[in-house]
């Protein structure tokens, strides 16, 4: 059977899945420690809520932007994912198995210490540790004759650990009152969302727009580095362009959310089985799925604990990580 054209299969998907990601920050909007009816969350959104009114304040000071926050993080890393897995023909790459959402932590957190907790000098530190992790990356990789997957995967490990063990020194040098604050946020917390983040969206709409212009470049890379030079693909350029990009809008959700793990993983895999290999249909699909994806795991984070909450990156790591085994064991047969 002949598979549809991908601009026909992208005005059937973005319809649903933009009513997914719809339909879960709605939800979201109704779970909490209050609760609020859907005609209360109607009401304040369409302003005829009174603007001092209990529901109006926890809808749009709370709620609405820790859920628009949750979609922003969870569509960028699904897509740094995508774009990882690639570029570098391996279906395991994602920035934070890879070190490179550790990089940026690092960085975050040296701007906290250092004073410059706001934009933009954390989302520069954020980005030049995303950066230098991901040139070690590729250069403890570079020249491997025994699997380049296996070397990546390796290289990443270790930088990682190495960005775990700066991140336990930084802590040690912190004093007790940021110590709480930081070991949170480094399991991924939306808990301090605030309307003022909402300008993450203005630079991470560029961004997810610069990738989906490369998105044939992305499909001529999976037919290999030789053959792509040989259809005319300027590999280091395209290279740096798509890395370099998703460094950047890694370190930002990062530098405002926390280390989330393994959502680069599941989405752009669970997508892929569901789609095909096309990136022109993949970058809006993780865009969209990974937005509603860390929505819903956040109602989770919010839901499961009899009091409180718990950090989203728990949940995500609890899935995550189980088919992160599955899928190395799986490519090791």
């Amino acid at each position: 059977m002949r598979r549809s054209s991908p601009n026909r299969r992208l005005l059937l998907l973005l319809p649903i899945l933009g009513v997914l990601l719809l339909l879960t920050v709605v939800f979201s909007l109704l779970v909490g420690s209050s609760t609020l009816s859907i005609m209360d969350v109607l009401l304040s959104l369409t302003g005829k809520g009174a603007d001092a009114d209990t529901a109006s304040i926890i809808v749009w000071r709370i709620r609405l932007p820790r859920a628009l926050l949750a979609a922003a993080v969870g569509g960028t890393l699904s897509l740094g994912g995508l774009v990882f897995q690639a570029r570098l023909r391996n279906p395991l790459a994602e920035p934070y198995i890879l070190g490179i959402s550790g990089g940026a932590a690092v960085g975050a957190i040296v701007a906290m210490l250092s004073g410059l907790a706001m934009f933009p000098g954390v989302t520069f530190s954020s980005f030049g540790g995303s950066m230098v992790v991901m040139v070690g990356v590729l250069l403890l990789a570079r020249g491997r004759a025994t699997g380049r997957s296996d070397s990546l995967l390796l290289a990443g490990v270790m930088l990682n650990a190495f960005c775990s063990a700066c991140i336990m020194f930084l802590i040690s040098l912190s004093d007790s009152a940021q110590v709480h604050h930081i070991l949170f946020w480094l399991m991924g917390d939306l808990s301090m969302a605030e309307p003022r983040q909402m300008w993450l969206f203005l630079p991470l709409a560029a961004c997810f727009l610069l990738i989906f212009a490369y998105a044939r470049p992305m499909n001529i890379l999976l037919t290999g580095e030789e053959s792509a030079a040989a259809l005319g693909l300027h590999l280091r350029s395209v290279t740096w362009i798509l890395l370099g990009t998703t460094s950047f809008m890694v370190s930002l959700v990062v530098s405002q959310a926390g280390l989330v793990g393994f959502v680069g993983l599941v989405v752009p895999h669970f997508f892929r089985l569901l789609l095909g290999p096309d990136h022109r249909v993949l970058v809006p699909a993780c865009i969209l799925g990974g937005g509603a994806y860390l929505v819903l795991c956040d109602l989770l984070a919010r839901s499961l604990p009899a009091s409180g909450e718990m950090p989203v990156g728990v949940i995500t790591a609890m899935i995550g990580a189980p088919l992160f085994v599955f899928m190395l064991w799986r490519a090791r047969e």
